[in-house]
């Protein structure tokens, strides 16, 4: 009887353990089926892997030459701006070289100085002694040019440095174009500057009001200039 009940329980305990491994075994295998794929699934995903390795890395390779792009299109644009101040530098420089040589018109602040006969000229003396001559429009021209003046006219005909002035009788021929007094003498430049160096002390003023000639001097916020013109060079 005792082998009997021995038996039933070592029975027992074998389909217990042999329940529990049939258990076990078909859990891990319905768990192993969900994790396990195909072959094909395999190289599939192998593959995209692969793909986007690749596309991250032309991506990056990308990235870098669109910085060295980017860092050259910077390199140009700096020396295109380099450039352009540099032209634009020589064009004002051409500009200002073909205002000073007369080839184009000038607008700017100045003075205007006015030469005119003396309205009085005493019994006996000689009347050449109270007229206006070239010499004295020299001195006035000469002093606004050494006071920095960029452009002088007289009587609106624009002077150079080879132009001529010559005084016939009542009139003034300058570049072969005459002019009656009065002789206005118009100098662009810096006002308060031409003004001083002409009202200096023993200068061109006081010269002139010692030699009887009438002078006049205004100071214009704009004064307008054509190109220089001659007659000989129309000739």
């Amino acid at each position: 009887m005792r082998k009997a009940n021995a038996s039933h329980v070592m029975l027992f305990f074998i389909m217990l353990v042999v329940g529990f491994l049939i258990s076990y075994s078909f859990q891990w295998t319905k768990e192993r089926k969900d994790l396990n794929v195909s072959p094909e699934q395999w190289e599939k995903e192998y593959e995209t892997r692969k793909l986007l390795i690749n596309q991250e890395e032309t991506n990056r390779k990308l990235q870098e030459e669109l910085f060295q792009k980017q860092k050259k299109v910077t390199e140009i644009e700096e020396q295109l701006k380099k450039e352009k101040e540099l032209y634009y530098n020589l064009v004002e420089d051409v500009e200002k070289l073909r205002m000073f040589v007369g080839e184009v018109g000038v607008v700017g602040e100045g003075i205007e100085v006015t030469l005119e006969d003396s309205s009085y000229v005493p019994e006996g003396e000689n009347v050449n002694n109270y007229i206006v001559h070239e010499s004295h429009i020299f001195k006035v021209v000469n002093e606004l040019l050494i006071s920095g003046a960029t452009a002088v006219a007289i009587n609106g005909q624009r002077i150079f440095h080879h132009s001529y002035i010559i005084c016939n009788g009542p009139v003034v021929t300058v570049d072969g174009n005459q002019f009656p007094a009065p002789f206005v003498i118009s100098a662009i430049g810096d006002a308060e500057v031409l003004t001083q160096a002409l009202n200096i002390a023993g200068g061109v003023l006081d010269q002139l009001a010692y030699e009887n000639i009438v002078v006049k001097v205004e100071k214009k916020k704009e004064i307008k200039m054509g190109p220089y013109l001659s007659n000989e060079l129309d000739d």
